[in-house]
């Protein structure tokens, strides 16, 4: 049986893997035991996915990032280079904590980016996006433009990724796919 996605010459897949069709995944990657991968991925240089990640289709993963075990990436997703997720809320290299792993969900869309942290157990919403070098240590909801060690919100985000501007009733617009965007009790939604 063929294979229907690419893996450079020197990147590892363990046993286990599913790697679903028109993903790259490209050199000195390295893919442990039972991940999930979805359709049209891009896998950059020198990523490390450990075992039983999920990542759903269309996520794009910039060169050296590392992507831990309890980490489930949704459709859409970007995670920029030399960004990382931790997965044990309180590492000690003399304590085995294996088995205590934190879930991490990267809702649909989201961006994360350059050098950024993501400390286990927070939730990012859809379509947030989080600036290079921040360290996140509190759920991020959607549409959320967070920056900075300990991240802080400070606007809010388009699916485009546009900056938002809500007007005295609420609403935005993005000034490039056009859509309405309504604020409500500190809640984004996009108009139906």
């Amino acid at each position: 049986m063929e294979k229907d996605f690419f893996a450079h010459e020197t990147a590892v897949i363990d046993a286990g893997c599913i790697i679903k069709s028109g993903t790259k995944i490209w050199h000195f990657s390295h893919v442990m035991p039972n991940c999930t991968i979805g359709e049209n991925c891009n896998i950059g240089q020198n990523v490390v996915i450990s075992p039983e990640v999920i990542l759903g289709n269309n996520v794009k993963v910039q060169n050296n990032v590392s992507i831990y075990t309890g980490v489930i990436c949704e459709d859409d997703v970007f995670l920029g280079p030399s960004m990382v997720f931790t997965n044990v809320i309180n590492p000690r290299s003399a304590v085995v904590r294996r088995g205590q792993y934190s879930k991490t969900i990267v809702k649909k869309g989201a961006s994360i980016g350059a050098n950024a942290t993501i400390v286990c157990g927070n939730n990012i919403g859809e379509f947030a996006f989080i600036g290079a070098g921040a360290v996140v240590t509190k759920e991020v909801k959607a549409f959320a433009l967070v920056v900075g060690n300990p991240s802080k919100q400070i606007g809010w985000m388009s699916e485009f990724g546009h900056r938002l501007h809500f007007n005295e009733k609420g609403l935005a617009t993005c000034p490039e796919g056009k859509e309405v965007y309504i604020l409500n009790n500190e809640q984004v939604s996009k108009k139906k």
